[in-house]
């Protein structure tokens, strides 16, 4: 049979909990941060230093593979020059992934 003691037990680990079962979510959420969003944010970060830092001339890459020179930049898009038939596309800026090494004129 159940005593008032023990109903009084099982209903205060029923409505608190113990504090000992809860480090182990809490670690579970710290780990999963550290794991997953911080590495996001700091690549995030990265590419929109990367955005903010381009200027007419320089070679990039787009999100798809495009390779070309960028000749023109507004607030939102920037404008590529793609080789062989120097075609002028337009781009959002968030689709260039990433700024060559090799200058222009090559």
């Amino acid at each position: 049979m159940i005593g008032p003691n023990s109903m009084t037990a099982t209903l205060l680990l029923q409505a608190g909990g113990e504090p000992s079962l809860m480090i182990p979510v809490v670690l579970m959420v710290v780990i999963f941060y550290l794991v997953l969003f911080l590495p996001m944010r700091r690549r995030q970060r990265k590419h929109d230093e990367l955005v903010a830092g381009l200027k007419a001339g320089d070679v990039v890459a787009t999100n798809g593979g495009l390779v070309g020179t960028v000749v023109g930049l507004s607030d939102k898009t920037v404008t590529l020059r793609v080789k062989p038939d120097n075609v002028k596309l337009e781009f959002a800026r968030g689709a260039v992934s990433g700024v060559s090494e090799e200058s222009a004129d090559a």
